[in-house]
């Protein structure tokens, strides 16, 4: 069974940074184009970067320049690295799955990220 695991997430300070992380367990990353969304409070689910097995990350607007999303095949992990860390960032951050054979997808637990003026 294939699951993902966030981590990373915290609280920061406007300006700060953090680095987050999803592990895919129960098959191999490179079966899988990836993805980082997040949910602010009464908001949608929103794209953030989209990682996929090849070519470049491609990012929403509202964080190109701060964040920076890479995957790792060797390690099954995919990274989202954050700075210039902004109060409207404030959001659960999730990470999804999407099978390149097959219609599937998976969603992590998300991990929460506070982000304080």
């Amino acid at each position: 069974q294939v699951q993902l695991v966030e981590s990373g997430g915290g609280s920061v300070q406007a300006g700060g940074s953090l680095k987050l992380s999803c592990i895919i367990s129960g098959d191999t990353l490179n079966n899988y184009e990836m993805g980082w969304y997040r949910q602010a409070p009464g908001k949608q689910r929103e794209l953030v970067a989209g990682v996929p097995t090849r070519g470049p990350t491609d990012y929403a607007e509202s964080v190109k320049g701060r964040f920076t999303g890479s995957r790792d095949n060797t390690k099954n992990t995919i990274s989202l690295e954050m700075n210039s860390l902004k109060p409207e960032d404030t959001a659960v951050y999730y990470c999804k799955a999407s099978s390149t054979w097959t219609s599937r997808f998976y969603w992590g637990q998300g991990t929460q990220v506070i982000v304080s003026s």
